[in-house]
Order: structure tokens, then C-alpha cells, then sequence
């Protein structure tokens, strides 16, 4: 059990379990996944690209990526069905709490004028979205060796039925919203 799960278990659940008066202790929300996504256009006429974005995603969550391919083609992007257009991995487990405590507390205050995320990008259904715009804010990623600054999403999905419960159990355990 990782230091994050811990403080879940002792701290977050039982507020929770308080603010919102849940009767069951089944009914409190917890984080389901992180998915990271990185998506690259180019990546279909240029493979080491391809292998770049792989290389980075996988340094940066400690996992394999899978690379994604394009579901339609689209003549004004260039773009064929089937090409390599990016990469994702999908944390659950000890994995994924291992990436939010990095990402918290040691990816988001690398960020250059860091006022804190965006409290807004929940979708209605309890899952929270943010975009980082470099993978340099990453300690894993060194900078002499990358060919290119990519951006990346970040989508936390949880088993919240509301973006309030979301956002409370996001902010316990730790996210950085702005005021």
C-alpha cells in the first residue's frame, strides 16, 4: 500500500464520508484510473517521433504505452485510417497512485507561473481532465535529450456520481486547484 492509498483509507474516505453523509461506506468515491494521453499528428510520416513520444510517456508513468491509431481518414490532416497518430497508458493500482502523488507534488509546481489547475474541466459525471503543456515538468525527462516539447492529457476518472464529490476527493488528496 502506497503512502497516498494510506492517507486515502485514514483521512480522505472518513471526511468524505462526512461531508456528504454517505450511509454506506461502499458509496464513497474513489479514483478509478488515470489515463495519460499524448497525441502527435505527425507521428504517421515520422516513426522515430513515434518512438520519442513511447520513450517519454513510458519514463514519465512507469508503464508501456499503447500507441494509438487513427479511427477515420481525414484528407485535409493528411491523415489515413490506421496510422500512428499517439500513445497512451492507463494507470489503476499502486501505478496510478504512485503517478498522482508525483504529478501533485512534484510535476504541477515545475510549471512555469503555476497558479493552480483549473477547477472547471469536470465533465458532469465525476471525472476530472487537465492538459500539461510540456512533458519537461516531469523530473524523469531530461532535457538534452528530448527532440521536441509535447503536451499531454490527463484524465482522472473516479466513481463519483457528482463533479462536487469529485472535485472534494481530488482536493483531499492533494490536487492544487485554483481559487
Amino acid at each position: 500500500m502506497t503512502r497516498l492509498q494510506e492517507y486515502y483509507v485514514k483521512d480522505v474516505a472518513p471526511a468524505l464520508m462526512k461531508k456528504f453523509n454517505y450511509k454506506s461506506v461502499m458509496q464513497i468515491p474513489k479514483l478509478n484510473k488515470i489515463v495519460v494521453n499524448i497525441a502527435c499528428g505527425e507521428a504517421g510520416s515520422n516513426s522515430k517521433m513515434m518512438d520519442a513520444i513511447v520513450s517519454d510517456l513510458g519514463k514519465i508513468t512507469g508503464q508501456k504505452p499503447v500507441i494509438t491509431k487513427a479511427k477515420k481518414s481525414v484528407a485535409n490532416f493528411k491523415l489515413r485510417e490506421g496510422m500512428n497518430i499517439g500513445a497512451k497508458v492507463t494507470l489503476r493500482g499502486d501505478m496510478m497512485y504512485e503517478f498522482l502523488d508525483r504529478f501533485f507534488n512534484v510535476a504541477l509546481p515545475r510549471v512555469r507561473d503555476f497558479r493552480g489547475i483549473n477547477p472547471n474541466s469536470f465533465d458532469g459525471r465525476g471525472n476530472y481532465s487537465c492538459g500539461v503543456k510540456e512533458q519537461l515538468i516531469f523530473p524523469e525527462i531530461d532535457y538534452d535529450k528530448i527532440d521536441k516539447i509535447r503536451g499531454m492529457d490527463i484524465t482522472f476518472t473516479t466513481t463519483a456520481k457528482t463533479d462536487e464529490e469529485a472535485r472534494e476527493l481530488l482536493t483531499l488528496m492533494g490536487a492544487p486547484f485554483a481559487k
